[in-house]
């Protein structure tokens, strides 16, 4: 992570010192010790690996599961060697518990979406745009304005799939038209992600660490539309003022699919109230809603038979080979992006725990100030994923207003649009629409799209001006 190479400016603390560490006891400064080194040469050397996943084709999860278990073998040395066996298994148990939550919380979202897709929810709606014989420029918005509205629900990853697949299949041969619509779904699903806490992993981390409430999300709404339209009204312009051939393939849902959407729902109600009303994770929430969809999952399967017998209405609906099991979209979440998760989290604990987000800390947020460090931030998540810069920041937990907080939430939520490589969203889309939407063609854009970043930046400074007065709820 680029910003922990700021603390290499500032290795000039004693070699190994005593502090103070975050949950009261002693801590060791490690970051001039030759661990401390080590510790930051190999999570930058993981992340190298998981920049070049395009090129390696080495899913991201490897490297950092590899580095996250290194850093904490060699910093449980360290402190064993100085009458301290227990502290490194202290501090390793709170980083764990911070991922545990998040984790359960992202794999009832990712089984939900699974059973949707299933459900072939997603399909529907892609073949009705399809169908429709709407023209580029008409598509190019409408793909756009979907995904800037579905990802606060869904995730802004498979918001930018279902997108890009309708415009693959109405683009064709038209090259500059589906790159242009697919940098347009990129920008528009990080933006649509950024005002919800369900929306990205960011602010998923924001909210259930209790700074922000949920509803104060939604401040950042008008920012985000700025960040989404600003950008995509200039590509307007380039969009070929043509027609599609229009595609008359006609997919239905399958039975119970918008009951499901329904479920959804209720689970996201269910861990609103769970945390606003009753002062508990949120991940408890969603794991009871976890049981609404198994339930209805244990009712298809038992009707499945009932329902094959039936006459076409619902026959055309069902699976042929298999009926419905919840236990099938629990295996089809994306594992690789969890894991991932769970190495980013314990490296970046680990990095911390060593002193090196201290330094970062001091270096940005009292040097530079607030306001600077949380722009540098959305611009480092545009080289690196947003996922450990924000992890970063959590841990260092500067003191902060509440406006400062959804600065730095809008930022690294938006910020990863600039190139493709910044956000899952993009890089998923480069695999989807490969040879069509490049790194080198997003690019060309990025001027655009960073114009529609700090645009975003000074309409949050204006409108959401009230929030820079008062603290944040944890904060």
């Amino acid at each position: 992570m680029k910003t922990l190479l700021l603390s290499l400016a500032t290795l000039l603390f004693p070699a190994l010192g005593w502090a103070s560490g975050g949950g009261g006891g002693e801590t060791l400064d490690l970051t001039t010790h030759t661990v401390g080194i080590l510790s930051l040469l190999v999570f930058v050397t993981a992340y190298a690996f998981v920049m070049a996943e395009e090129v390696t084709h080495l899913r991201k999860s490897k490297p950092v599961l590899l580095a996250a278990g290194i850093i904490w073998a060699m910093i449980a040395v360290v402190y064993a060697s100085h009458g301290m066996p227990h502290a490194a298994e202290v501090a390793i148990r709170h980083n764990f518990l911070e991922f545990a939550e998040l984790m359960l919380f992202l794999l009832v979202a990712m089984t939900y979406i699974n059973a949707m897709e299933e459900r072939r929810v997603f399909d529907t709606l892609r073949s009705w745009l399809v169908s429709k014989g709407f023209g580029f420029r008409q598509l190019f918005w409408m793909t756009g304005i979907l995904a800037f509205f579905i990802s606060p629900i869904a995730d802004n990853l498979t918001t930018a799939l279902l997108m890009c697949a309708v415009v693959l299949a109405v683009g064709g041969d038209n090259d500059r038209f589906i790159l242009l619509a697919c940098i347009n779904i990129v920008v528009a699903a990080n933006a649509g992600g950024a005002f919800s806490p369900f929306g990205d992993i960011t602010t998923l981390m924001v909210w259930q660490k209790g700074i922000l409430d949920f509803s104060t999300f939604f401040a950042l709404f008008i920012p985000s539309v700025v960040n989404f339209v600003i950008p995509a009204s200039i590509m307007h312009f380039s969009i070929p003022d043509e027609q599609p051939t229009a595609n008359e393939e006609m997919v239905v849902m399958k039975r119970g699919a918008r009951r499901i959407i329904l479920l959804f729902l209720a689970t996201i109600a269910t861990a609103v109230s769970y945390h606003n009303f009753l002062h508990l994770p949120p991940v408890i929430g969603m794991m009871t809603g976890l049981a609404y969809l198994q339930f209805f999952g244990y009712y298809l399967k038992k009707t499945y038979n009932k329902d094959v017998m039936d006459s076409g209405e619902h026959a055309d609906r069902m699976d042929p080979a298999l009926p419905f099991d919840i236990f099938n979209k629990v295996a089809r979440a994306e594992w690789d992006t969890l894991l991932f998760f769970y190495g980013v989290v314990l490296a970046v604990g680990g990095l911390g725990f060593i002193g090196y987000l201290s330094l970062t800390s001091e270096v940005m947020y009292t040097d530079w100030g607030a306001t600077n460090a949380n722009i540098m931030v959305g611009i480092l998540s545009a080289i690196v994923d947003n996922i450990p810069v924000m992890f970063a920041v959590l841990t260092m937990m500067p003191d902060m207003s509440a406006g400062q907080w959804l600065l730095v939430t809008l930022t690294a939520g938006v910020g990863g649009s600039m190139f493709s490589i910044g956000s899952a969203a993009g890089v998923a889309l480069m695999g989807q629409a490969r040879g069509k939407y490049t790194f080198g063609g997003h690019l060309r854009w990025t001027p655009v799209i960073a114009l529609g970043y700090g645009a975003s930046i000074w309409v949050h400074m204006l409108v959401n001006e009230y929030y820079f007065s008062i603290p944040a709820v944890g904060g």
